[in-house]
């Protein structure tokens, strides 16, 4: 008998007992849809959460000054940026100064988070220029009053995205200064999205839901002259030329402020790799959704012994069968490929609908969270093989016991 012959006979079985068939299959369809959802949905996830945070710059060190055991002298200046920037190691580097204070413009007002630095800030932070441009080295060095805002900040204040030319008022500190919007830009840190969110979050814990709030970036001279800073900074970043010399970046420029302020063995620096949480980040969320698959995959084993069961009734059903082709001259190998062939295709029409239900399942979810779907190779294979494996291993004693069934014992049974 060949294997069109035997996938015809399982195929006119299952027909024949339908609904006994998606019965048993129900365990693998179970098994494979929560297992192909989770993967998927977990890979997605990671993928997000993983790319937003690469985005702000996988080549990126963050040094910060080890507030609560250094004194004054050992905050960083301009003359330690410049100094760090001729490192050759280091491609950009900008302070990452936060002021909080209000702004107001002809239609709305409300808190602002202003975020100061360098021109090199642009590249640090990852914005991309949509309208405009950002300030450049005349106006950092002049402490110009300019700023560039995002886009959801830019609705929020004017109404609309391009909102270049405008001019936006700054309090803080009972400190006022009226600056011109010079760009409007995207990133991933602060962009549509992800602004609307930490804005909205930010509010509700100040206690001030239904008050207007913003971010803008703007030179570190401006918002130091405005607050009368003297250009100390607790926090800078800095970028690597290439993604495979980030450590040496990041431990050459701590060395140049050791260095420079005379405080080696202090510890007055904190050195951070962003790649090393990034891998971190991957890794923890990978072996998360590998074990909560695991998990779900104690399932598949539950639907193959369903089908072992059902296979044994069937065999028990069909020994009159059995016996009389064996009687006929079939081999034992013919019989045996025969229920080894029904269980097969049982489990992987279980395994297809459990995949198409599975998909189904991680379309809706990532609808839901507003993330993206990664459906991998290895995640079909998976239901297949699944699939292909559980109908096997389950499939082979009911087959065997078929297929030593001596031709007498078959046909006395009626």
């Amino acid at each position: 008998m060949n294997i069109a012959e035997n996938i015809r006979i399982a195929v006119y079985s299952i027909r024949t007992n339908m609904m006994r068939s998606l019965l048993t299959m129900l365990g693998i369809i179970i098994g494979v849809a929560s297992v192909i959802a989770i993967i998927t949905v977990g890979n997605g996830g990671r993928d997000y959460i993983v790319g937003m945070i690469r985005s702000l710059g996988s080549n990126t060190v963050s040094i910060a000054v080890n507030t609560s055991n250094v004194s004054a002298s050992d905050y960083i200046t301009r003359e330690d940026l410049a100094a760090i920037k001729n490192i050759d190691s280091v491609e950009y580097v900008s302070p990452v100064a936060i002021t909080i204070g209000n702004a107001s413009t002809k239609r709305e007002a409300g808190l602002c988070y202003v975020i100061s630095g360098t021109t090199d800030l642009k590249h640090v932070m990852s914005a991309q220029i949509k309208y405009g441009r950002f300030f450049n080295e005349e106006e950092y060095a002049s402490a110009r009053p300019v700023a560039v805002i995002p886009v959801i900040s830019a609705v929020v204040m004017f109404g609309y995205e391009n909102c270049v030319g405008e001019e936006i008022v700054l309090n803080a500190n009972d400190k006022f200064i009226k600056a011109k919007i010079i760009g409007v830009f995207e990133s991933a840190m602060m962009g549509d999205q992800d602004s609307s969110s930490i804005l909205s979050s930010s509010s509700s814990l100040m206690g001030s839901s239904s008050q207007a709030m913003c971010m803008l970036m703007m030179p570190a001279t401006t918002t130091d002259a405005m607050m009368g800073s003297s250009g100390l900074y607790d926090m800078i970043y800095l970028t690597s030329t290439t993604d495979d010399n980030l450590d040496t970046a990041g431990n050459a420029a701590a060395n140049v402020l050791y260095s420079r302020h005379g405080n080696f063995g202090s510890k007055a620096y904190n050195v951070v790799n962003m790649a090393t949480y990034i891998n971190l980040l991957d890794t923890v969320i990978r072996v998360f959704t590998a074990f909560i698959a695991a998990v779900s995959a104690i399932s598949l084993v539950v639907g193959g012994i369903g089908v072992m069961n059902i296979m044994l009734v069937s065999v028990t059903e069909r020994t009159r069968e059995i016996g009389i082709r064996k009687a006929l001259g079939a081999k034992t190998t013919t019989i045996l490929f025969q229920f080894l062939t029904e269980s097969i295709i049982l489990c992987m029409i279980g395994g297809t609908i459990g995949f198409a239900i599975g998909v189904g399942g991680a379309i809706g979810v990532s609808a839901y969270m507003h993330i993206p779907m990664d459906i991998e190779l290895t995640t079909v294979l998976i239901a297949v093989g699944f699939s292909s494996a559980i109908g096997v291993f389950f499939g082979i004693y009911p087959a065997k016991r078929a297929a030593d069934m001596p031709p007498i014992e078959a046909l006395r049974r009626e």
